[in-house]
């Protein structure tokens, strides 16, 4: 499996913008997906998750702000992030694990929000 992320850029505090994930290869094989995020100096930590079923699982700084969706037909999953903060900016990876518990990484996406 191959992700490629896009979306990334610099906005000011308040502002929005969105993430996408394209995922290809052996895509029938992808259960969940989802976007992890890591801040100069800090571990990579969960930002949001959603299964082939649609359940979602936020990180609880994003609850609220952050909507993750995704199109099963287009093999893509999406970050709408609103109400962007400073502590938000970090470089954004997409993620998705497999059935049989692969797991594959995107290219990170740098996220900046300006205070």
């Amino acid at each position: 499996v191959q992700l490629q992320a896009s979306g990334g850029g610099l906005v000011q505090a308040g502002g929005s913008l969105r993430l996408s994930c394209a995922a290809s290869g052996s895509i029938f094989s992808i259960n969940v997906m989802g976007w992890y995020r890591q801040a100069p100096g800090k571990q990579r930590e969960l930002v949001a998750t959603i299964t082939s079923g649609g359940y979602k699982v936020y990180a609880d700084s994003v609850k609220g702000r952050f909507t993750i969706s995704r199109d099963n037909a287009k093999n893509t999953v999406y970050l709408e992030m609103n109400s962007l903060k400073a502590e938000d900016t970090a470089v954004y990876y997409c993620n998705c694990g497999t059935y049989s518990l692969y797991n594959y990484w995107g290219q990170g996406t740098q996220v900046t929000v300006s205070s």
